[in-house]
């Protein structure tokens, strides 16, 4: 079993910056990739970036540019630098573990709010 904890979530102002973190426990040996979802209210789930075990990462269009996913294997933990925060990047942001047997986790998710 894993388990997945988010934070770092809250309010920004429109062009502010956030670092969500996702600190992953228990049978660890078996990651294939991680990666950031986000949902806004009334929108369907949307793939944010990932990050495979060899490091090689993907980025959504829509956030090419202004986030940046990356990990620290020793923390067991995975960001995602967002930068340039628009107000149609609010939604809830979760993070998502694939094993090398295809099974997937999700944590609780961390509410992301861009407002003036």
């Amino acid at each position: 079993q894993v388990q997945l904890a988010e934070s770092g979530g809250g309010l920004v102002q429109p062009g502010g910056s956030l670092t969500l973190s996702c600190v992953a426990s228990g049978s660890l040996f078996r990651i294939n990739a991680m990666a950031w979802y986000r949902q806004a209210p009334g929108k369907q789930r949307e793939l944010v970036a990932t990050i495979t075990k060899g490091g090689t990462t993907n980025y959504a269009d829509s956030v090419k540019g202004r986030f940046t996913i990356s990990r620290d294997s020793a923390k067991n933990t995975v960001y995602l630098r967002m930068n340039s925060l628009k107000p149609e990047d609010t939604a809830v942001y979760r993070c998502n573990l694939e094993t090398l047997l295809y099974e997937y986790y999700w944590g609780q998710g961390t509410q992301v709010t861009v407002s003036s």
